[in-house]
């Protein structure tokens, strides 16, 4: 098969249902030649039928980043699917997390037991996933991708979730220096809002949207995820071979203009 992907093995964590990023990254993925293994987290029957729903059904692994027996046995169980000593050349970190308290309008007030969730769970396990991977990785190199909003400046009720993000961003930038060495490209991807499953429980995602209506310079659609996994597909190629510790923006211009 040809593509952009043709002949990569490629790890997509997030995958919830096809409204989701992470499923479209997977599906573009396949599309450019790529063998994908996803993963989730709850609601594991609700992700098989999303992976059923690609232009190949994929395999599903259950991912909890939090729990480290998960992670241990993270590359012995992409192995069950993709075969021993075969490794991976892509992962996709699509995974983020506040409680309800982090968020909305409650900065100033939410304690440190929730901000540390929304840390460890949306910026640390890019750390963690990757240094569990990395076994599949590091005889042979490859590209990790991760998620982001723009945490150059704050936006309407994002709250916690933004100083993750901001965790995200610095965390991307010392694993591409940590993991350079190997051959191993760490970016992110900074995307507009998508009206996913998570975007919709955070407080005030509404206002959030209002920004992009009125400032986004390129009309943005927030029923379209395809503009962001089609970044992060092109950061999982070979197009990019010297590029890491970046923050590529897909968000129809909006970082660049100001106030």
């Amino acid at each position: 098969m040809s593509g952009i992907l043709a002949g990569k093995r490629i790890l997509v964590t997030g995958v919830l249902t096809d409204f989701s990023i992470a499923f479209h990254v997977a599906r573009l993925a396949q599309e450019e030649g790529a063998e994908v293994v996803v993963t989730g987290f709850g609601h594991l029957p609700v992700v098989q039928r999303a992976a059923n729903r690609l232009p190949k059904p994929a395999p599903v692994i259950e991912l909890d980043v939090q729990n480290q027996r998960h992670l241990d046995d993270l590359p012995a169980r992409v192995a069950e699917h993709l075969g021993e000593g075969v490794g991976l050349d892509g992962v996709v970190h699509s995974i983020g997390f506040a409680p309800q308290d982090a968020l909305g309008g409650n900065f100033l007030n939410t304690p440190w037991s929730s901000v540390a969730t929304a840390v460890e769970i949306s910026a640390f396990s890019l750390k963690s996933l990757t240094t569990a991977v990395l076994p599949l990785m590091e005889r042979r190199g490859g590209s990790v991708v991760g998620m982001s909003l723009d945490s150059q400046v704050t936006w309407p009720m994002y709250d916690w979730m933004g100083v993750a993000k901001a965790a995200l961003e610095s965390a991307s930038r010392y694993l591409a220096r940590e993991l350079a060495d190997k051959d191993i490209r760490v970016n992110l991807v900074s995307a507009g809002p998508i009206k996913t499953v998570a975007a919709r429980s955070i407080p005030g995602f509404a206002q959030l949207v209002k920004v992009w209506d009125e400032r986004s310079p390129m009309e943005w659609d927030i029923n379209d995820p395809e503009p962001a996994a089609r970044g992060v597909v092109g950061l999982l190629s070979d197009w990019f071979p010297k590029t890491t510790g970046e923050v590529l923006h897909v968000d129809g211009g909006l970082h660049a203009i100001g106030g």
